[in-house]
């Protein structure tokens, strides 16, 4: 009877033990066979505002460079930086021997001349000569009007002085210029816009400006150039806008942002739970579920940001259905199981 019951005992721990490796295996394969769920979203198509931002620096709408065309020393300069000026207005005046020189030379000549036409009228000298002193007048007189312009410095604009690189008693030798005068009644930005919006911009549309001096205050300019080439390289092209500036608050070399509203398009638009970023690149991806359950890892352009989803210039059709759950471990070609 001892051995009987040994017997039975070992019997019934083999059993339990065979079927709970049984109940352990179908477990598992259940497992194995359980598919990865994901939950998506469609892709949908709807008219998106196309405006993009820019970043430039201010600049003024004129700068003249004043300095005279030969070394010269400086004997007054009459204005001070921040000061308005006239056009036409003396702002400096240079060393004036030359000038003075030159003046006494013209003067000689057109006295000389004077006399050799009484000559000629009488016929006491030739008309050869008398065309060949009219020659040396005007080169003098225009050596003196050139050294006049030279010698006493005046504004070609209406402006302001924004800087001051000498000092009276100076020698002038020409490395920077001695003042320099800005039309800034109007200021002007330059950015550098895609090629792919070409068409949409015209000289005259308006443009919203900020400035970090200014905080949140809008301003409002028009574009007023449109340069005619394309760089090969940026595929971009180079647009002025003018920014009206009758207060003078905005100042040459202040930081400006740039939005330019290009007008409605149809745009493609997905979560952007949806848009994965492939590391190590700045590349974006998104998973996208087919018909026969499976994932396609596609790449994708992006556009603007629309609320919480992104414009998809290309990789993504309307229509589509797009992982935006249960990305985790996903790869391409993988099939899976969506979910509600």
């Amino acid at each position: 009877m001892k051995k009987i019951l040994i017997f039975s005992t070992l019997a019934f721990v083999l059993i339990f033990a065979s079927c709970g490796n049984k109940s352990d295996a179908n477990e598992t394969a259940s497992e194995e066979a359980r598919l990865p769920l994901v939950r998506t979203a469609l892709a949908i198509e709807q008219e998106v505002p196309q405006t993009a931002s820019f970043t430039a620096t201010v600049q003024p709408e004129v700068r003249n460079n004043i300095a005279p065309g030969v070394p010269a020393r400086i004997r007054r300069i009459f204005v001070e930086v921040g000061d308005r000026v006239t056009r036409g207005q003396r702002l400096a005046q240079m060393d004036d021997v030359n000038y003075s020189n030159l003046q006494l030379q013209a003067t000689a000549l057109r006295t000389t001349y004077t006399r050799m036409n009484e000559l000629l009228a009488i016929g006491g000298i030739s008309k050869q000569d008398v065309d060949n002193l009219r020659m040396q007048l005007d080169l003098a007189e225009a050596n003196l009007r050139s050294m006049e312009e030279n010698t006493i410095l005046t504004s070609p604009i209406n402006g302001i002085v924004t800087a001051r690189n000498f000092d009276e008693g100076d020698m002038f030798a020409g490395a920077f210029p001695l003042l320099t005068v800005m039309q800034i009644n109007s200021v002007k930005v330059s950015v550098n816009v895609p090629e792919s919006q070409l068409a949409r911009v015209h000289r005259g549309m308006s443009v919203d400006l900020s400035f970090d001096a200014f905080g949140n205050e809008n301003f409002t300019g028009k574009v007023s150039l449109i340069h005619p080439t394309v760089d090969p390289i940026t595929r971009s092209f180079v647009v002025e806008i003018k920014v009206p500036n009758t207060d003078l608050r905005i100042r040459p070399g202040m930081f400006a942002r740039v939005s330019i509203n290009f007008g409605d398009a149809m745009r493609v638009l997905v979560p952007d739970r949806s848009v994965v970023r492939q590391p190590g690149t700045g590349d974006r991806y998104v998973f996208r579920l087919n018909p026969d359950n499976t994932v396609s890892y596609i790449q994708v352009q992006l556009g603007n940001r629309v609320g919480d989803r992104f414009e998809i210039l290309s990789g993504i059709e309307a229509g589509d259905k797009v992982i935006i759950a249960g990305l985790e471990g996903l790869i391409d070609g993988m099939e899976v199981e969506e979910v509600q």
